[in-house]
């Protein structure tokens, strides 16, 4: 499943959760999304490194979704994030995912090993 390729324009944020219950070994940010079609999907993104949420809150309307896609290593953020890291993850595999929603113009913004469809 490509994450470009998925269905996200009007799609609906229900929930957003940032699980730290077990720090460093599973950091997980997870969406529960509401598609078009009517079904209903949690997206979890595994192995966060980053993220940020630049949230907008008291419009009342449901939070549907403009855009979102996904980068890989070359995305200017994922190499800050690696630079950081001064070398210790350069073997590990990241993606840079954003969601721009429509309701409140907020941006999710995340850096991850990937996701999944649940």
């Amino acid at each position: 499943m490509e994450f470009n390729n998925l269905n996200w324009h009007d799609s609906i944020i229900k929930r957003l959760i940032v699980d730290r219950e077990n720090p460093g070994r599973e950091d997980v940010i997870s969406i529960e999304i509401v598609w078009p079609d009517g079904k209903k999907n949690v997206l979890s993104f595994i192995d966060v490194y980053w993220a940020q949420l630049n949230l907008n809150f008291g419009i009342i309307c449901e939070e549907s979704i403009y855009d979102a896609h996904c980068e890989r290593r070359e995305n200017e953020i994922v190499k800050e994030v690696y630079s950081k890291w001064g070398g210790m993850i350069n073997d590990i595999e990241l993606n840079y995912y954003e969601i721009e929603t429509n309701s409140t113009s907020s941006k999710i913004m995340i850096i991850s090993q990937g996701f999944k469809l649940q």
